[in-house]
Formats: C-alpha cells, structure tokens, sequence
C-alpha cells in the first residue's frame, strides 16, 4: 500500500529500507526518499511500520 501519496512511497520501499539498509528512524526513511516532504500525512503511518520492521528484524537476530 501506499504510504505517501505525494511521492509514491509504499510499505513495502519502508520495509525494505528497514531490513537491507539497516535505517530505523524516520530521518533516515526522509533521506532515501521524499517521504513526507510535502503534506507530512504520511509520517505517523511511517514510523509504525519501521517500528514493527524493525522489532520484527531484531526478534530474529535475537
């Protein structure tokens, strides 16, 4: 699904992010693409689901 609707960022660009490219933060998301540059609506439903890819990622390295 589509995140950010101003810039075509789906769920599936976040996660990947998340698990190949280790970024766990927002900022991070914001420097790879333009993610919540323009209306910034979309940003709450980021940080979810970098939290969840996130917590997912290190439950199974633990």
């Amino acid at each position: 699904m589509y995140v950010c609707l101003c810039h075509g960022v789906s769920d599936k660009k976040i996660r990947k992010l998340v698990v190949e490219e280790g970024i766990t933060d927002i900022k991070g998301i914001k420097k790879c693409t333009a993610l919540g540059s323009q209306c910034g609506k979309c940003v709450r439903s980021a940080k979810e689901i970098i939290n969840e890819s996130a917590a997912t990622l290190f439950k199974q390295a633990g």
